[in-house]
């Protein structure tokens, strides 16, 4: 797989021969600029609206709760969207988000119990989020270890069953704790005067208009992202391997709340790649439903060598050291708009993972 490096970062840690009261000195203004430089992003958030990240040219879908779920799926692939609100129509208003890792996991769940998977093709949405025996198992909520209690509340908001927004005149720093607190992956954005969805914030977006319109003349990021504690390492890191079926590794990311996942080598712990749950590679193979319930029991190895290989998609392979700089990898993701970074030791093996709402939750 193609994958894009950050070149080694220019930095080293800090010399431990200083004296202790220097030592303590340089603590206290590294802490300084570090306070400072959040409050710089927190204070550039709050100046921005919602209506600021939307794009220009932007398209929302939203699916009647009526609709076959599968239906569903072809549209959000047809209109190369990941998530969109669900209108009942019954209550006249917005019920939840259905996802593209939705179908998935509803394809998952026929295999897991046999159950006729020619039957989805007329099942509805309402059908599918009604039905306990799916809700329970693989729609239910898991948020990533990380954040699990973040706000001391549990797992947060569950998209399958209510709809939480944010108007489009709240500031940025609004929708950020939004998504952070509820453990969200996508916030729809109202226009309040008329009830309508304007669009879907993930904390991709918010990367993208912080990179592109953010202005600080000062040093304030030049802190490592280890240092910062930003991303999750070592032994919490959860990684997949090329001979594991998809259907292992899809339940490995629903279990641990995670949105993709480092596939290395077994032998020598090399990075290989990087799988998304929301990869749809096995089901563009699939010639109807029982083909796609079928494909779940591929390896990765052969899903991978299937993958498109363009670095430009925000799911490819991109990899950096725990060295690069907090500024170093906001200019990175200027370029690149990638969901995650790979940390890799000068081995290539994995030691961590960074992902967008990692950037973002350090300001939270």
């Amino acid at each position: 797989m193609s994958q894009t490096q950050l070149p080694p970062s220019p930095g080293g840690l800090p010399s431990q021969a200083a004296g202790s009261a220097t030592a303590t000195g340089m603590l206290g203004e590294r802490e300084v600029v570090r306070n400072t430089g959040k409050q710089a992003i927190v204070s550039f958030l709050e100046s921005q609206t919602c209506y600021s990240v939307l794009r220009a040219s932007g398209k929302v879908v939203v699916f009647d709760t009526r609709i076959p779920i599968q239906l569903a799926f072809y549209a959000l692939v047809e209109h190369d969207m990941q998530a969109a609100p669900l209108w009942d129509p019954k209550r006249c208003q917005f019920v939840g988000i259905l996802t593209v890792t939705d179908f998935i996991d509803v394809l998952r769940y026929y295999r897991e119990t046999g159950a006729d998977v020619l039957t989805l093709a007329s099942r509805s949405i309402a059908d599918i989020l009604a039905d306990e025996g799916i809700l329970s198992t693989v729609l239910k909520k898991n948020p990533p270890r990380r954040y699990a209690s973040v706000n001391g509340e549990g797992s947060g908001e569950d998209q399958h069953s209510s709809f939480l927004s944010v108007d489009a005149d709240a500031n940025l720093d609004r929708a950020c704790h939004l998504l952070h607190d509820q453990t969200m992956d996508f916030l729809p954005v109202m226009l309040p005067s008329d009830m309508r969805v304007l669009a879907t914030v993930t904390y991709t977006c918010v990367l993208e208009h912080l990179v592109s319109n953010f202005r600080e003349q000062r040093r304030l990021f030049d802190d490592t992202i280890y240092d910062l504690g930003i991303g999750t390492y070592g032994e919490d890191v959860i990684v997949a391997y090329p001979h594991q079926t998809l259907h292992e590794v899809l339940h490995t990311l629903h279990l641990h709340g995670l949105s993709a996942v480092p596939v290395i080598d077994e032998t020598t712990k090399k990075i290989r790649g990087v799988y998304s749950r929301s990869d749809i590679t096995f089901l563009t193979k699939a010639s109807d439903a029982e083909d796609a319930v079928s494909n779940l029991n591929l390896t990765l190895d052969v899903l991978m060598a299937q993958q498109r290989t363009d670095v430009t998609t925000p799911d490819a392979l991109h990899t950096c050291s725990t060295r690069h700089t907090l500024q170093f990898v906001f200019e990175y993701f200027a370029q690149w708009k990638f969901n995650r970074l790979i940390c890799v030791d000068e081995e290539e093996r994995v030691v961590g993972v960074v992902s967008a709402r990692d950037l973002v939750a350090y300001f939270l």
